[in-house]
């Protein structure tokens, strides 16, 4: 019933306050194509029941479209003859999956609604669906965004999403620059509860010669992680962890499992005992509801980053083509 309470009385103050991405709006296809969200929540219906794995794909590839050039959809290019290599080419880009899905059902909507839909928007809609599927806030999301028209080589993920090394002062100072507040930084994190990590991007910390990299970690999850993830590239790309032991469910296990000592990234870890995060992050592991209203919050901050609206960027009628 708290629950309830708090992500309702959110989404009024959502309703309220001034979106930052000028142009957005709440019913911004209203007249256009006002069943837009239900196509897009149909659509993906039948993908999450059959392929659990694609909802923690989706959100994870909004938030590596929305980090780069902000969220124009960007990454669901693929390289055209002569091209440079794109966003996908990035090792940042490791795993990203499901891009197809976003391309599916943009072909649905397009069905009903021709040329009115941005790519970008749909993948603001399907992140916000994975997110409810799974168990957590459904999101109200304004809408409005265009596409790009030029897609960004690989170096500029390579430049600016995080690298897994990454510790708490690069990661407040990201989403800080992003308009998010402590909590909301904290919370954006969270979205770890969703998924699995690559061996790769832990190879630094369980093989580093740094022995401050495993400070905190319960002993016994330091030798799950290197007998799953054991040294050198030639397995790495291929293995994986969960990520906590919900991979499935959006929930607050991801701050429960970093509060026991059993956080798989640096960045898990870190937050835990740094002053600056420490509180949030052992409130959340006993607020689920607290951590949902502040993810709520910091899904819409993303969201609006970055966007173009108005007569800036395209509507894609394929969403991995340019034109």
């Amino acid at each position: 019933m708290r629950r309830t309470i708090v992500v309702v009385f959110f989404m009024f103050q959502c309703f309220s306050f001034n979106v930052k991405g000028f142009g957005l709006s709440y019913n911004f296809y209203e007249k256009s194509c006002p069943q837009v969200e239900d196509i897009v929540r149909k659509g993906l219906q039948p993908i999450f029941l059959t392929d659990p794995t694609s909802a923690p794909a989706l959100l994870r590839l909004m938030f590596h479209d929305c980090q780069v050039q902000g969220c124009d959809a960007s990454i669901l290019v693929d390289p055209g003859n002569g091209n440079e290599a794109t966003e996908m080419a990035s090792s940042k880009n490791l795993g990203i999956r499901k891009r197809e899905i976003v391309s599916m059902v943009k072909s649905m909507v397009e069905a009903q609604c021709p040329q009115q839909v941005s790519c970008a928007d749909i993948l603001i809609l399907a992140a916000r669906e994975a997110v409810a599927v799974t168990g957590g806030p459904r999101i109200k999301v304004p809408l409005g965004r265009r596409d790009s028209s030029h897609a960004p080589s690989h170096r500029l993920p390579d430049a600016l999403l995080p690298p897994a090394t990454a510790g708490v002062s690069e990661m407040l100072n990201i989403f800080t620059n992003k308009g998010m507040n402590l909590e909301e930084s904290v919370a954006v994190l969270g979205a770890h509860t969703l998924g699995i990590t690559h061996c790769s991007n832990l190879q630094n910390r369980l093989y580093s010669r740094n022995n401050d990299e495993l400070r905190g970690m319960e002993p016994g999850f330091a030798a799950f992680l290197r007998l799953t993830c054991q040294k050198g590239p030639l397995t790495s790309n291929l293995s994986f962890v969960l990520n906590d032991p919900t991979p499935f469910s959006f929930d607050n296990e991801y701050y429960v499992n970093a509060m026991r000592g059993r956080g798989v990234l640096k960045i898990d870890a870190e937050m835990v005992s740094n002053p600056k995060t420490a509180h949030v992050m052992k409130h959340f592991s006993m607020n689920e509801a607290d951590f949902f209203r502040a993810f709520y919050s910091a899904f819409v901050k993303l969201s609006r980053y970055g966007v173009l609206t108005g007569k800036q960027g395209v509507i894609r009628k394929n969403c991995n083509q340019l034109s």
